[in-house]
């Protein structure tokens, strides 16, 4: 299984490509904010480029993410429901038919 991705907030983002703007010093900002300094090259051409508008995946994002929890968790109940109808059944048939034995080959 992959690694989870990290997810950072708009302001956080900001935050950061305004200490760029200041002056600091691009590898210092990606060490206090533990991001690769070409992650905070992006951040930087996405605000330049759209503005206001920049970093806007993340609200979408958290849209998805609930509506796949809220799915799992309707599979979920189905499956247990699946398994509360199946286990009387089972109950009858092994009532009819109780399971064989293997005779022992010596």
């Amino acid at each position: 299984m992959g690694a989870i991705r990290r997810k950072f907030t708009k302001e956080f983002k900001e935050a950061a490509v305004r200490r760029l703007e200041l002056g600091a010093s691009l590898a210092e900002i990606a060490r206090a904010s533990e991001v690769n300094p070409n992650v905070l090259h992006r951040w930087r051409r996405e605000l330049r480029d759209h503005g206001t508008k920049a970093f806007a995946g993340n609200g979408q994002r958290r849209a998805d993410e609930s509506r796949v929890a809220e799915l799992e968790r309707k599979v979920g109940r189905q499956a247990l429901e699946d398994l509360s109808t199946l286990k009387p059944r089972l109950r009858r048939l092994r009532s009819f038919h109780p399971p064989m034995r293997c005779p022992r080959t010596e």
